[in-house]
């Protein structure tokens, strides 16, 4: 094992990685003077304590006042650290003075030894559970890591860093938080007396370049077809619901969605962490807040749905709909505002409808059921349900039109459906294809000037295959 590898992982150094410490200074330090002194074994420090002993000088030395973000401070810690080693007569390889320095610049200005991970473009997702288990996901897969922090205290600094530039908080009175990382990726944490095992902290990467429909398409997520037409869906300004489960790419969806929104319409983003990145730009983000610590002062995503309505948007796009705000949205779109998009967990796009009426209910205000199911049928065009498979590949498995009321149902019909024909090696084979169905809100696509052959609904086509 290399002197500082586990530095990589955070973790304490024990006698074993003291002894190699003290190997490579033996190794490195003449072995007479001041240099044989500073070699013997008992009083090499392990590498560990070195760390700690180097940053707390770096931190010392680093002028507060400064922006820790700016160009200036890492070669300034560069400069630091080298005078530090020097002083202490270490001497360590290159490649291990590398691996220090670039942890202590993880400690000091990134997020400690989730810095490597972070900097993985292979890995989705990010798990801690406790100071002492971190799982990654990589190409839908749940992989454990070597990378360990030093104990729960290490996670809470962390933990700190991430939330406080959000002007948020996580302490034992408010023990979650959902937050961001600047470059959007969406972070939930949850710390003791709620999480038995220690702080857990959730990560969902987003890629540095965000995914376009031909990605989703290169994916097998969508069809050329299918993409075709949900662009003609946005265009003309049908209500659409992306449903599925957890990790199952919703957002992700929701942002191709929102890319097709021409360019000259007022788009309003509501979501608890602002995660979508349009590239309109016309464009107003808004992002709900929780209550201080003296319970006050909280802006929840229903409070900014009903704002929204006072802003003049064109288009209402909710990150998620998750309690009563569903029902001011319901009412966004029934009032003008079509076009307008959201996303909400279910199983299939018939618990959709189920999951939109119980949050409707969740609203607080006594309406009979039959009145919510018609806001509901009158509302939302469109659900576009997605899943995670087997695999870990993320597809659109169902594209459903809402038809409107027979009696007390709504009424529903599948244009599009993903049936899997087997697996080979662990991948799921399967195709996704046209019901033969054509949507009844076919006039209105064609009132928007936009021509959909019948082939996108399989008629008078042969199936695709991906």
């Amino acid at each position: 094992m290399s002197l500082l590898r586990r530095i990589e992982r955070g973790g304490r150094g024990g006698d074993d990685d003291e002894s190699k410490f003290s190997q490579v200074r033996r190794r490195q330090v003449p072995q007479s003077g001041a240099g044989a002194a500073a070699a013997r074994p008992d009083t090499a420090s392990n590498y560990q304590d070195l760390k700690e002993r180097v940053q707390n000088k770096l931190l010392a030395e680093l002028d507060a006042s400064v922006d820790p973000h700016s160009p200036e401070v890492r070669a300034t810690i560069e400069e630091l650290f080298a005078a530090i080693l020097a002083e202490e007569n270490i001497v360590l390889t290159r490649g291990d003075r590398k691996r220090l320095f670039d942890a202590i610049v993880a400690e000091i200005l990134g997020y400690g030894p989730l810095e490597p991970l972070l900097a993985d473009d292979s890995i989705t997702e990010i798990m801690v559970n406790g100071p002492h288990n971190i799982y990654v996901e990589r190409a839908g897969n749940l992989i454990r890591t070597n990378v360990t922090f030093e104990d729960e205290d290490h996670v809470l600094r962390v933990l700190d860093r991430i939330v406080a530039p959000l002007g948020r908080r996580i302490d034992e009175s408010s023990p979650t938080v959902d937050a961001r990382l600047p470059d959007g990726s969406r972070v939930n944490a949850v710390i003791r007396p709620i999480a038995l095992c220690g702080p857990t902290i959730t990560i969902r990467k987003f890629s540095k370049r965000p995914f376009t429909v031909k990605d989703l398409i290169g994916f097998g997520s969508m069809t050329p077809e299918i993409a075709e037409f949900l662009r003609a869906a946005v265009i003309a300004r049908l209500n659409v619901v992306v449903s599925g489960g957890t990790g199952s790419g919703k957002t992700t969806l929701l942002n191709v969605l929102s890319s097709f929104i021409p360019d000259d319409e007022r788009i309003v983003t509501i979501e608890n962490a602002a995660e979508l990145r349009l590239n309109q730009e016309h464009v107003v983000p808004l992002e709900s807040r929780p209550p201080n610590i003296e319970g006050r002062g909280e802006i929840s995503i229903r409070d900014l749905v009903v704002n929204a309505l006072r802003m003049r948007p064109d288009r209402i796009v909710v990150g998620e709909c998750r309690s009563g705000e569903a029902l001011d949205m319901l009412q966004a779109m029934n009032t003008g505002h079509e076009g307008s998009m959201t996303t909400a967990h279910s199983n299939s796009p018939r618990d959709t409808l189920a999951r939109l009426e119980t949050m409707c209910m969740m609203a607080g205000m006594e309406l009979p059921q039959r009145a919510i199911r018609e806001q509901i049928a009158s509302a939302v065009d469109l659900i576009v349900h997605q899943e995670r498979l087997r695999d870990g590949t993320r597809k659109i498995v169902k594209i459903t039109e809402i038809q409107g009321m027979e009696g007390d149902v709504i009424t529903m019909s599948d244009l599009f459906e993903f049936e899997q024909t087997g697996i080979e090696a662990g991948k799921v084979i399967g195709r996704i294809r046209p019901t033969g169905l054509r949507p009844k809100f076919m006039d209105r696509i064609e009132e928007a000037g936009i021509k959909l052959p019948p082939s996108v609904f399989g008629i008078g086509s042969s199936r695709r295959y991906y």
